[in-house]
This record gives C-alpha cells, structure tokens and sequence, in this order.
C-alpha cells in the first residue's frame, strides 16, 4: 500500500526547523511521487535557513533530490521516460514553458509561476504542500524536468549530480571554457571545487583555486580533483601570485562562487586576462560591491557573466561524469545526516559548529519506517 503519511522537515521563519507529520497526495495522470533517498545540502540551503533568502514561510527545504519513483501518472510517465521503481534526480526549478524566459531557451531563469518556482521555495499553503526534499517523500509536479541515474551508484555520489552540474554550467557552459584555458575558481567549496572538475574535463590547460587559511582541507583536495595550484589569499598576494602564474596574462576564465562576501567580486577584475569572461554565481545577501572599478571592465573588454541556476545540459554532463567514475568525486562527500538531523547539518555546512566542517553532505531519510 502506499503511505499515507511522510515525516518532513519544515521551515517556519529563520532559523526555525520543525519535524512534522503531512499527508502524502494523491497523483494524478500528469503528476509523480518521489521516495526520497538523499538530498544534498548546499549553500543556499544556509542561506534560507537563516533567512538571507526571501521565503514563503512555512515550507519544505530541500532542492537537490534524489529518488525512486514511488507512484506516477500515464502522462507523465510517458513525457518524462520513466516509471515506477526508477531512479532519478530531480531539477531544482520547476519551470512554466510557456514564458518569455522558458520560449527563449532561459528556463532556469523561469518566473512565470510567480517569482521563482521550484523546490524548496514554495510555500506548505500551496497544495499540495510536499514541495521539498527533507522529507522521505516529494511531489513531482507536471512541469517537473527529471533525469535517470543508474540505481547501482551510491546515493552519497550519485546526489552530486546538483553540485557537479552547476560546475560545468558555470566553469564551462556559460564561459565556453576548452582546451588552452587558465580558469581561476574564486572560493573552495563544494560549487568551486565542482568547477575545478567540469573545468579540467572541458580540458583547461591550468586551474587555479584560492581559498582562506580555514579552508586548507579544501584547497588540498581541489588539486586532488584537477587543480593545478591553489592559494591562500590570507597567506599569499593573490593579484601577485595569479600574475605569476599566469606570466602576465591573468586567468581566461574566472568564476566566482564564494559565499556572502562580495570583495571577491571586485577583486575579480583585477585577476582576468584582457578580454577574459568572469562568472558570479556566488549570491551575497545583495550586499553591494566595494572598490569595484569599472573603467577595469572597460579598458580590458571583459564579459560578465551571471549565472542563477543549472540547465538540463549541465546536469547531464554531471550524471554521465558520476556515473563513469572516472573522477574521485567521493572525495567530495564528506557527511550523511538522518532527516531529524537536517539543522545540524546546514550548521556544520556553514561553519557554525566550532571543530566541525562539512564540504559537501546530504540527508538520508530512514528507510525503516517505510
């Protein structure tokens, strides 16, 4: 029999986490439910915790899901190429199709729903409510855009699809990284060292990553994963050091991914080559920008580049990556937590735990009571 019933963790203001009991949906023709099992924890995830991200509360948390299908409709089924007992990672972004963004082929930019409409942003009150992935089970609504992943690959690996997708969208994609490249990666965590993998697979000739002094575990496993130097800005001059590096030149491609502070931005110019493109993907809390000079934009022609979100392609390349195994990505992993555990763990991912530090993690709902 299906359940009736699925534990979820629900946010109701900042900071503010409670187990609760909720009814699981009936589906219909065009609609699926997902058996939750593991969804990744990412920096944005602390960002809604804390309540730097506008939310509806109350909600569900949880935007990077991996799962089984439980139940699915014939429609669905059908648009979407899979069925009951496969496995699938879900996108964030639940887009409309019919949009001027979605027509222009700029889905995960989608607000045709009304603002951003995607997992983990949609409010309990909007039936029917299982709009997140802390839980043992998820909705899948009609828009919802779904790829297989071979059931043979350990959940913990096979949820870096979100992270690992967003590195190639924002290392490659969007910049058009290939052979020949020096691509600087602006921040170690889990979406930097992400960008260091899709980078040295699009066969960028150097990676450079700096980091702080706190994240030298990091900075050591991004050489493990292709990183040709790294360094610590707190250590070392890093406008000098790239400078070296690079014999002059600067970095083809930078992008930026660290989290809060936004002097990175700005320091960005001064590290890309004349006519290089630099990538912000790394939100601030709509923190202006200080010492930004833009006569550096100008007088070195260089592109900036926006990125919100992953595109289908991307996550592609990340599951056929994942999925060959040709890259230490376990590496990258570093806790599972039990769902009841889901506030420990966005603490221990932004580093609020003293002695404590996660790079990437997941919830892993338990099976036993399913």
């Amino acid at each position: 029999m299906p359940p009736r019933t699925t534990r979820a963790i629900v946010q109701t203001g900042p900071r503010r986490l409670e187990l609760r009991e909720l009814p699981v949906p009936d589906i219909d023709d065009d609609s699926g439910l997902l058996r939750i099992e593991a969804c990744g924890i990412c920096g944005s995830d602390a960002e809604q915790y804390a309540g730097i991200l506008p939310a509806q509360w109350p909600l569900i948390p949880g935007h990077e899901p991996l799962g089984v299908i439980e139940r699915i409709g014939d429609r669905a089924a059908k648009l979407w190429g899979v069925d009951v007992g496969d496995r699938v990672a879900v996108e964030v972004l639940i887009p409309c199709g019919h949009c001027r963004a979605c027509l222009a082929g700029h889905y995960q930019v989608c607000r045709g729903r009304g603002g951003m409409f995607g997992y983990s942003y949609v409010p309990l009150s909007r039936p029917p409510a299982l709009w997140g992935a802390y839980a043992d089970y998820m909705y899948l609504d009609p828009c919802s855009l779904v790829h297989r992943m071979r059931k043979d690959i350990p959940a913990s690996l096979a949820v870096l699809f979100n992270p690992v997708g967003a590195g190639f969208r924002w290392a490659v994609e969007l910049p058009h990284t290939g052979p020949g490249d020096t691509v600087l990666v602006l921040g170690p965590g889990q979406r930097g060292l992400a960008s260091v993998v899709a980078a040295r697979a699009a066969g960028a000739d150097t990676i450079i990553v700096t980091g702080l002094t706190r994240d030298a575990q990091k900075l050591t496993l991004a050489r493990e994963l292709g990183a040709d130097h790294v360094i610590d800005v707190e250590a070392e001059d890093a406008r000098r050091r790239v400078k070296e590096l690079t014999a002059g030149r600067g970095a083809d491609v930078v992008v930026e991914v660290t989290a809060n502070s936004p002097v990175p931005v700005a320091e960005a110019l001064h590290y890309v080559a004349i006519g290089g493109r630099i990538v912000l993907a790394g939100v601030k809390g709509f923190k202006p920008v200080p010492d930004f000079v833009s006569d550096l934009v100008v007088v070195k022609e260089v592109h900036i580049i926006g990125a919100f979100g992953v595109t289908a392609r991307a996550y592609e390349a990340a599951i056929r990556l994942i999925e060959s195994g040709r890259v230490p990505l376990a590496k990258m992993h570093t806790h599972d937590f039990a769902l009841e555990d889901a506030e420990r763990a966005i603490q221990m991912l932004a580093g609020e735990i003293p002695g404590e530090q996660s790079i990437h993690s997941c919830l892993v709902p338990d099976r036993t009571r399913s």
